[in-house]
């Protein structure tokens, strides 16, 4: 959504329920690393969300004091570089949780 407005932040509700729910998954994330017991694969995927937003905010923080703060939020121009981070991690963490997934079935994780 982000590319298709050249990153301005889109209007719609979809993409503010979206970002809501990316923000509130990581702390989902974090939490589910102490209390489920999970596998030492498994446990890649709610640790690579983490380790992902933590340095995202990180990247995006320096990536906007490069340009300047805007005044309103209005203003705010994601930049494509943190567009690409993104859209990066997103592929990477799919096939990560498709292995995830299919790892009790892969004759390699027995």
């Amino acid at each position: 959504m982000l590319k298709k407005t050249n990153g301005k932040l889109p209007k719609s509700k979809f993409f503010q329920v979206s970002s809501l729910l990316d923000t509130l998954w990581f702390f989902i994330s974090v939490v589910m690393l102490y209390v489920i017991d999970l596998t030492p694969l498994a446990i890649a995927v709610p640790a690579a969300y983490g380790i992902y937003t933590t340095f995202g905010w990180i990247y995006g923080t320096r990536l906007l004091k490069r340009k300047g703060v805007p005044d309103s939020p209005k203003d705010l121009v994601i930049p494509a570089k943190y567009i690409a981070y993104s859209q990066s991690f997103s592929l990477i963490f799919f096939a990560l949780c498709l292995l995830v997934l299919s790892s009790s079935w892969l004759p390699i994780f027995q």
